[in-house]
């Protein structure tokens, strides 16, 4: 196992495979192709060559480089040319039997100190190595695309992987200039784990009709910092990529809540509207390019009513005493709203109707605000169902008056940010719990795998992990859903004030 890993097999060279082979003959590895599928290996070799020489003529890479890249890619007719290879990586169909079969005629070929790697992202290693000879050589090494510019790759050992082939596979990552991260043989392992919440939570927030999928999406993009909304990225990966995967990982954790997916999304692959591929999905394109989304128009008022802020958070009702300042609103004091006030209230989980309940407020003058996202970014307004339409629209007006974008959403627990937030962070919470990960490497696996702009546990310690707690307890409170129950890990560590990315001294 401490020898070199200089020679590289690649089994299936279809995108997965070819971009872990660039990598690969770019770090100075020897690269062996193989695909079962007559003239695609050479297909891939040449295809390679073009992306070499275009990195080169960019400027990327030298063109020295990149023709010793290119003669390290070497065309194997058969699986017997793989037989001197340090380490095999397979990229080809997600199929547990065939897979199977795969690594079955492999330890018929290889070195007995070779080792073999699965790029499966929804397999378990345990499954794909159970039967073999020595199932200890076996380890997931599962990418993501594109492989070049993803730099993450999960390193996952079965239940009899040595860990050995773990730690070398570890350096093999670093080599070839990605972050390894160590996940044991779970579900969805890290980043298809913790993924779940972001969607599953935005296709529940659709489900009960609180905003528009443009509208959700906005709110994420422009209040929470997120690359893509979580129904745009629906889109952009298919939803015959994301339903059977969302539904794999809610059957093989026996229907636990937290993963649970909509009927939606089931519906909306069962009609064909995929998303960028058929010309239509949770929004309509036009040669790839997505239709414009409109934005809700501001309402013009004559007057602005008084504004009362009603928030349990002392720094937060200050924040945003000092922005209503800003957009000339007439901030009143005291413990009492006028009978002309505009009841403004800044509620952490609660819906609007809990919300006016909790601070006495007239829920017809009632508007609420998510003071959880960048309100210099984005701003999110909820009305209870009798509120009346002139309050709702001075609110919705003077918020835009500095022209930051505002979205009004229907009565929700959490609004939009503060649920997908508050999912989000407990999942990640709830893997770390399970110790299926290290918080280090969730917080890396899912910042470089997902891109979102932070880890989750950093981002949850930023949150403030006292307000996700108390997002959770009270959106599980007022749904009854078991969705939102809060994990040990985080509940523990607000209680005791520690960070959500300690790691827990070990006990055994």
């Amino acid at each position: 196992m401490s020898r070199s890993l200089t020679r590289m097999g690649i089994v299936g060279t279809g995108v997965m495979g070819a971009g872990i082979a660039q990598i690969a003959a770019q770090a100075g590895l020897e690269v062996y192709l193989f695909d079962s599928r007559e003239g695609l290996a050479s297909a891939a070799r040449d295809g390679l060559g073009n992306t070499l020489e275009k990195l080169a003529s960019k400027g990327k890479i030298s063109s020295d480089s990149a023709r010793a890249a290119l003669s390290r890619l070497k065309v194997v007719e058969s699986m017997e040319g793989l037989a001197d290879c340090d380490v095999v990586v397979e990229a080809i169909i997600e199929n547990l039997e065939i897979k199977r079969d795969l690594f079955a005629a492999l330890e018929e070929v290889v070195t007995s100190d070779c080792l073999l790697a699965t790029n499966t992202s929804s397999l378990s290693v345990t499954s794909i190595a159970s039967g073999l000879r020595m199932p200890s050589r076996v380890a997931g090494f599962h990418f993501f695309n594109p492989v070049p510019l993803m730099k993450v790759v999960e390193v996952i050992g079965g239940i009899d992987t040595d860990a050995a082939t773990v730690d070398a596979l570890l350096e093999l990552a670093q080599r070839l200039g990605h972050t390894g991260v160590r996940a044991k043989d779970t579900p969805g392992f890290i980043v298809n784990h913790a993924g779940r919440a972001y969607s599953t939570e935005g296709l529940k927030i659709l489900e009960e009709g609180v905003a528009r999928p443009e509208d959700i999406d906005r709110i994420l993009r422009e209040g929470a910092g997120f690359r893509m909304g979580p129904l745009e990225l629906f889109d952009l990966t298919g939803l015959d990529v994301s339903h059977p995967a969302m539904e794999s990982i809610y059957e093989q954790f026996y229907h636990d809540p937290r993963y649970r997916p909509s009927y939606i999304s089931r519906q909306m692959l069962k009609g064909g509207r995929l998303g960028r591929k058929t010309g239509t999905g949770f929004y309509q394109y036009e040669a790839g390019k997505k239709d414009a989304s409109p934005t809700q128009p501001v309402p013009r008022v004559d007057s602005l009513p008084p504004v009362w802020v009603g928030c349990s958070d002392s720094a937060v009702h200050r924040e945003v005493g000092s922005l209503l300042d800003s957009l000339g609103g007439k901030v009143e004091g005291g413990e009492r709203p006028s009978d002309e006030a505009l009841c403004l209230l800044l509620p952490f989980g609660d819906d609007a109707v809990s919300a006016s309940v909790r601070f006495s407020s007239d829920p017809a003058r009632t508007v609420c605000l998510d003071a959880s996202i960048d309100l210099a970014r984005h701003r999110t307004l909820m009305a209870t169902q009798v509120t009346r339409r002139e309050m709702l629209d001075a609110a919705h007006a003077m918020m835009s008056t500095d022209g930051v974008g505002v979205t009004v959403i229907r009565d929700s627990v959490g609004f939009v940010a503060q649920r997908v937030l508050a999912s989000v962070v407990n999942l990640a919470c709830e893997i770390a719990q399970r110790q299926i990960a290290s918080p280090g490497d969730i917080d890396k696996a899912v910042r470089l795998g997902l891109n979102y702009p932070q880890g989750p546990l950093q981002w949850g310690d930023a949150l403030g992990a006292k307000r996700i707690l108390a997002i959770l307890e009270r959106m599980l409170e007022l749904t009854g859903d078991p969705r939102y129950r809060p994990s040990a890990w985080l509940r523990r560590r607000a209680v005791l004030g520690l960070s959500l990315s300690s790691q827990e001294p070990s006990v055994c």
